[in-house]
């Protein structure tokens, strides 16, 4: 599904040189639960930024799917995270002023056919699954921290993604809703979701198949369980 080769992103902040991604290789199959870890400018987010499409490499080739995205424009990177992406952030980012069922149809709205009756089922379909079923009206600020991350999570699955990229998902949330985000994102991997989680929650990361350590922009560990 993914192939990462000598992927490497430098910043010039200043007069000095960082090495966000440094000659990265890395391969992701279809299916897997990827647990991305490391401390803070140790290139994780940056690895995912780059995963989702959002970031170029400056040097180094990214297949997706076999399809060379390295070198793509702005036009070409926006078709691919609609076709292939399905994104979760630690802060939700739903829209206030929209109800739960428009937030989750929001990358619908992306399509050239606009939102049909049936991506409006679909959006039902998806809140029923994350039991939110019941809400489908409601606005974000009249949910709790975990069901808007359901909601994000809902969004997430709208265009059938091939991949699901969470930012840590369970950032903002206490320890048993945390467990209840985790064990919804390991239900969707058990149906062949495949997820790449960013975390600095060893016990989070616990949930995944597989955990990525990364430091100075490297990929130090890459463990199986």
């Amino acid at each position: 599904m993914i192939h990462l080769e000598k992927i490497s992103r430098i910043y010039q902040i200043g007069n000095q040189t960082i090495h966000a991604l440094d000659a990265v290789n890395l391969d992701i199959m279809a299916g897997e639960f990827v647990a991305v870890m490391g401390r803070s400018g140790s290139g994780k987010s940056t690895l995912l930024n780059m995963l989702g499409c959002m970031d170029r490499p400056d040097a180094g080739d990214y297949l997706l799917d076999g399809n060379n995205i390295s070198n793509m424009d702005d036009d070409e990177l926006s078709a691919v995270r609609n076709r292939y992406m399905g994104f979760v952030f630690q802060s939700f980012h739903l829209l206030p002023r929209l109800t739960t069922l428009d937030n989750v149809l929001l990358p619908r709205r992306y399509h050239n056919e606009g939102v049909r009756e049936s991506d409006r089922q679909e959006a039902i379909d998806l809140l029923n699954q994350v039991d939110l079923g019941d809400r489908i009206s409601h606005k974000p600020n009249e949910l709790s921290g975990g069901q808007r991350q359901r909601v994000a999570i809902a969004r997430s699955l709208m265009n059938k993604p091939k991949v699901v990229l969470a930012d840590e998902p369970t950032g903002n949330l206490d320890s048993s809703t945390s467990d209840a985000i985790m064990n919804l994102l390991t239900a969707l991997n058990q149906e062949g979701q495949t997820i790449v989680m960013v975390t600095h929650e060893a016990e989070i990361a616990e949930h995944a198949k597989r955990q990525i350590f990364m430091r100075d922009g490297k990929i130090q560990e890459d463990l199986h369980a």
